[in-house]
């Protein structure tokens, strides 16, 4: 015989609580140079389409842009600050790099939730960072835990 139990959220704890299906939360910001300079300052990414404006005009970029790392990172903010929220870490990302981000250029990274796990503080996110125009610089998917925090 089955019964109808409803089980304990795994998402006991979690500051920002369990995220529903189709929330979503964005942050924006403008590139820097002083981006590309600090991120290099962390892993060693001196690529001279980073630094050097006449080797980089000659690509087919057009000019200095900014590590991958650089536009990724701002998922980083948004998953740990706005959605799901405080303690919560990438398990699993699947990034398509669709366009290079120019020095100075705005951009907007947003994620929305598309699968939550109840048992387990776990759930799926569609990952976008776009530019100013609206152009999709990078996206794919990502999956998440959220720690409890006290």
């Amino acid at each position: 015989m089955m019964t109808n139990v409803e089980l304990a959220s795994g998402w006991t704890g979690a500051l920002a609580g369990e995220p529903e299906i189709g929330a979503t939360a964005s942050r924006t910001r403008r590139t820097s140079m002083d981006d590309v300079v600090r991120f290099t300052e962390m892993t060693g990414d001196r690529n001279p389409i980073h630094y050097d404006a006449a080797a980089a005009a000659a690509t087919p970029l057009g000019g200095l842009v900014v590590q991958g790392g650089v536009t990724t990172g701002l998922l980083n903010a948004v998953v740990a600050e706005d959605l799901p929220g405080p303690g919560t870490v990438f398990l699993e990302t699947n990034w398509k790099f669709k366009k290079a981000v120019k020095v100075g250029e705005e951009i907007t990274a947003t994620v929305k939730v598309i699968h939550v796990r109840r048992d387990k503080p776990i759930c799926k996110l569609e990952t976008t960072v776009s530019d100013s125009s609206g152009a999709v610089c990078v996206e794919g998917e990502a999956v998440t835990y959220t720690m409890p925090l006290k």
